[in-house]
């Protein structure tokens, strides 16, 4: 088994350690609610992206959406019953 002939300094050591280190991640604000937003996310308070609602935040939110897609179905199936 080999065995290293001379002890490797601390420096030595350490800067083959040295692009180890953690790195500044960066943020933004909302531009809605100014909420802090890692770049190119939703932001998950107000359901923001690019001044556009994309995300239903809310479980009224959901609801609504819910109650408009039941109506839109019946509304089609009425109308294919009819024909």
């Amino acid at each position: 088994m080999p065995v290293p002939k001379r002890k490797r300094s601390r420096a030595r050591r350490d800067s083959r350690h040295a692009h180890k280190g953690l790195k500044v991640k960066s943020f933004g604000a909302c531009s809605n609610c100014s909420e802090t937003v890692m770049p190119h996310a939703i932001c998950k308070n107000c359901g923001f992206y690019g001044g556009k609602k994309v995300l239903a935040t809310t479980k009224l939110e959901r609801a609504m959406r819910r109650t408009e897609g039941r109506a839109e179905a019946a509304k089609k199936k009425a109308e294919v019953s009819a024909v």
